[in-house]
């Protein structure tokens, strides 16, 4: 009744006014937005995905939200999570494959015993002088025990992890897949799923970690293999060509006649043919079966020591030269880098685990005095390394505390 007094004009904007304000209303959006998602949320529901394609979903959500879940990721957190399948499926196929590895080696290295002791110790027994009878005796035996005893090792020892209990031992950071602390010169092995202390690698052939407690071994093994292939492939390089010579010409005389025709009075003159035979053929020379598997034996074993020592003479010679560096091969690649970054800084890196290339080869051989290079390295020594693992001395023994 109070509107009667206003114009028409006035009216016609107070009616406007108030029905743009319903429609704009934020109360009104807010209903309209929750009906509009409790109809969609319905519908979804009614056509649900299966499970595990939900579950592929969250998991892709989740490795895209982990390239930035935070300020610290950088480019080997992303390279990681991006290949973290591709390290999973080398992981497992590597795990499983170990076991075949070491049979395989356990396989190659027992036939080569077996041709030695059955083939060429004959023919050296019969051709050779006593002096040089003594010699490859010796030298064979004690090459066979020493790589039998360091393989076992090197398989059968724990390389060494930090102890999962609560303790005082200093550590440089946590791992991110153990969830633990972490000392120094300790990483993570994917295969093994657990922290490696002083890691260098996981070696399939071995199927186990190269550790701490384990690394001598490794090594050792490493190094006779290569005295032991050498030695036969310079040692029987004469029979391999004669073995090599003889199959090639009996090989080739499978694939032509048996015989050469001799016929008429000319057999008869040079008394190859009997008489009333005019018409024979000479017989081939005998290649028994025995000779074939003997000739074979020898080119098969020089093939493989030559090889496997030349590929294993390469991996002896850097392992030598990354231990007289003090660093493992996980350590040469961080150092490479942490060099790197100082010198753009104007500063010079040094290893803090160097102690000189002579001390650097005593710790990790274990040579404490002079007659330990005989009984710690030249013969099947179980001693324990310097150390344990946890803790690294800055000096742990005096410069050239023992004398060449």
């Amino acid at each position: 009744m109070a509107m009667r007094g206003l114009p028409t004009r006035g009216l016609l904007q107070v009616h406007m006014c108030y029905r743009s304000r319903m429609r704009w209303c934020p109360t009104s959006v807010l209903h309209l937005l929750r009906s509009a998602r409790l109809r969609f949320c319905t519908r979804r529901g009614r056509n649900r995905l299966p499970l595990w394609i939900r579950e592929i979903w969250a998991y892709m959500r989740l490795l895209v939200q982990s390239l930035y879940f935070n300020s610290l990721t950088d480019s080997d957190v992303v390279f990681d999570s991006v290949f973290e399948p591709v390290f999973w499926t080398v992981d497992y196929v590597t795990r499983w494959f170990g076991t075949v590895f070491v049979f395989l080696v356990v396989i190659l290295t027992s036939s080569i015993v077996v041709i030695a002791y059955m083939v060429l110790l004959p023919l050296v027994l019969y051709t050779y002088s006593p002096q040089w009878i003594a010699w490859h005796i010796c030298y064979g035996n004690w090459i066979t025990i020493m790589i039998a005893f360091h393989y076992y090792k090197a398989t059968k020892t724990s390389p060494g992890s930090p102890p999962t209990e609560k303790n005082d031992a200093p550590f440089v950071s946590v791992c991110k897949k153990c969830i633990m602390p972490k000392p120094s010169r300790t990483h993570h092995c994917g295969i093994c799923n657990r922290c490696i202390l002083k890691m260098d690698h996981h070696c399939p052939w071995l199927n186990n970690c190269v550790g701490h407690f384990n690394h001598r071994y490794f090594f050792s093994y490493c190094l006779f293999v290569t005295l032991g292939c050498f030695y036969c492939t310079i040692s029987g390089r004469n029979l391999f060509l004669d073995a090599y010579n003889a199959h090639e010409h009996f090989k080739h005389l499978d694939t032509e006649k048996p015989g050469v025709p001799v016929t008429g009075d000319l057999g008869l003159l040079v008394g190859l043919l009997p008489s009333g035979q005019t018409n024979p053929q000479t017989p081939a020379p005998v290649y028994s079966l025995k000779d074939k598997m003997v000739n074979k034996s020898i080119i098969f074993m020089w093939v493989l020591t030559s090889t496997v020592g030349l590929a294993l003479g390469a991996l002896t010679i850097w392992h030598t030269v990354l231990i007289s560096r003090g660093e493992t091969s996980i350590e040469r690649h961080l150092n490479s880098k942490e060099r790197k970054r100082m010198a753009k800084e104007g500063k010079i890196y040094r290893n803090p685990f160097d102690y000189g290339r002579l001390n650097n080869l005593k710790i990790f051989l274990g040579v404490e005095k002079r007659s330990h290079w005989l009984t710690r390295v030249l013969l099947p020594s179980g001693h324990a390394p310097c150390g344990d693992g946890l803790t690294w001395d800055k000096f742990p023994v005096k410069k050239d505390l023992i004398p060449v």
